[in-house]
């Protein structure tokens, strides 16, 4: 019986020691996501809201701005949006 405690308990710990790994591996995931942003290195994507790093995105040069976008998805649907913003300035 008192075998069986001392596994149960070895497990317990084993299963604590990875998962406070795993949370502090996603920490250190965010913060450094939260520097990148900070620092301008990424850009939210106007659509989804999904932080995107800049040498590594799809982009839409829209007069003199460039939007940067997570996928061809949200790219996409920006270019739909501006279709019909511009559809109904012209019916104006």
């Amino acid at each position: 019986m008192l075998k069986f405690l001392v596994i149960g308990v070895a497990l317990f710990l084993v299963y604590k020691l990875f998962m406070g790994d795993k949370k502090k591996k996603e920490m250190q995931s965010e913060k450094v996501i939260k520097d990148k942003v900070a620092s301008g290195e990424m850009v939210k994507d106007p659509v989804c809201g999904t932080y995107v790093e800049k040498d590594s995105s799809i982009r839409v040069r829209e007069g003199d701005k460039v939007h940067m976008f997570c996928s061809y998805e949200c790219r996409d649907k920006y270019l739909k949006q501006i279709q019909a913003t511009t559809i109904e300035k012209d019916d104006e």
